[in-house]
C-alpha cells in the first residue's frame, strides 16, 4: 500500500510521555532515563505535550525545549509527535505551525474542549488548522476530557483533507474503529487512545495505540500490539491479564497514577505534578505499590 501523508511512519505502540518535574522544573535527567527505557523495550514513537504530559500547565518555551530534547535523544529512531491542540483555532494554528518548524513527525490536535462546537464547527476548525501548516495532523477524540466527541461521520469528512493523516480515537467505542476501518481511506491512520480497549481496537483494524500503560509495560504491550496487528485474537486474553494494572492507572486522574508508578519503579526522580493536579493520595499509593509488586514491576 502506497501512503502519501506520513501515516506509514507511525504505527504500533506510541507512548504519550509524562513530563517529569523536580521542584517545579522539567527534570531532563528523568526524561532521558525514561526515553532510553522505552526505546530499549521496543516503543515505536512518542507524543510530547499531550494530556499525559500535562500540556495545560506547560508554557511554549518549555514545550519547545522539551520537544527538541526528546527529538535529539530519539535521534530519528522513532517518530516524535507534538501535541498542539486547544479550544482556540487561532492558538492551535500557531502551535501547529511551530510543530512544522520543529520538524515534528505529526501534530496531535485534541478536539476543542469547553466551547462545545457543532460537528460543522469541528470540521472548519480542523480544516483551518490542517491548511495552515505542512505538519501532518492527527485528530484526537477524547470525549471523557473534552465533553463533545468527533463523530465518526465527521472523521470521514476530515479524512479527505490532504494534511489530516489519522485519528487518535480515545472514546473506548470499538464500533468507531470498525466504522472508520470500513469507511476511511486506506492510508488513514487509526490509533487507539484508550488503554483498556486498545487490543480490541487493533484487532478491529487499528494500526496501534497512543498509550499511557506503555510507560509501565512497554515490552509486553509491544508484543501484544504486534500479535493483534497480525490478527492473533489470543492477544485479547493475554492483555486481559493486565486488567488490574490498567485499573490502577485510572484510580486517580491521569497522569497522577502513572507518575507514581514510574517513581516507584525508579525510572523518574519524583512523582511531582503541577497544580491543579496533585500527587497520588496515600491510599492510592498503597494500592499502586501492591499492584506493581503483584506484576513484579518493582
Amino acid at each position: 500500500m502506497v501512503k502519501t501523508n506520513g501515516s506509514d511512519k507511525i504505527s504500533g505502540v506510541v507512548t504519550a510521555l509524562v513530563t517529569p518535574f523536580n521542584k517545579g522544573r522539567i527534570d531532563y535527567a528523568s526524561v532521558k532515563k525514561l526515553i532510553q527505557h522505552q526505546l530499549d523495550n521496543g516503543i515505536q514513537g512518542f507524543v510530547v505535550n499531550g494530556t499525559t504530559g500535562e500540556s495545560p500547565t506547560l508554557d511554549w518555551d518549555e514545550i519547545e525545549k522539551l520537544f527538541k530534547y526528546v527529538k535529539s535523544e530519539v535521534d530519528n529512531e522513532v517518530p516524535v509527535i507534538l501535541g498542539t491542540g486547544s479550544n482556540s483555532t487561532k492558538s492551535t494554528v500557531r502551535a501547529t505551525q511551530l510543530a512544522a518548524k520543529l520538524k515534528a513527525d505529526a501534530a496531535l490536535v485534541v478536539c476543542p474542549y469547553y466551547n462545545k462546537p457543532t460537528q460543522e464547527g469541528l470540521v472548519q476548525h480542523y480544516q483551518t488548522v490542517a491548511r495552515s501548516s505542512k505538519c501532518p495532523i492527527i485528530l484526537y477524540n477524547v470525549p471523557g476530557r473534552t465533553v463533545i466527541s468527533i463523530n465518526p461521520e465527521t472523521t470521514i469528512k476530515l479524512a479527505k483533507e490532504k494534511n489530516i493523516m489519522g485519528i487518535k480515537e480515545a472514546s473506548g467505542h470499538i464500533e468507531n474503529a470498525e466504522y472508520l476501518h470500513r469507511r476511511a481511506p486506506k492510508n488513514f491512520l487509526l490509533m487507539s487512545g484508550d488503554d483498556s480497549t486498545c487490543v480490541d481496537f487493533i484487532l478491529a483494524g487499528g494500526a496501534g495505540v497512543i498509550s499511557v500503560i506503555s510507560h509501565i509495560i512497554p515490552a509486553q504491550l509491544r508484543k501484544l500490539s504486534d500479535a493483534a496487528r497480525a490478527g492473533d485474537i489470543s492477544a485479547r486474553s493475554e492483555y486481559f491479564k493486565f486488567k488490574e494494572l490498567i485499573e490502577a492507572l485510572s484510580m486517580e486522574p491521569n497522569p497522577t497514577p502513572v507518575k507514581m508508578m514510574l517513581y516507584m519503579m525508579g525510572i523518574i526522580k519524583s512523582p511531582e505534578l503541577r497544580l491543579p493536579m496533585l500527587e497520588a493520595s496515600r491510599g492510592s499509593c498503597m494500592k499502586i505499590k501492591n499492584t506493581l509488586k503483584k506484576f513484579e514491576l518493582m
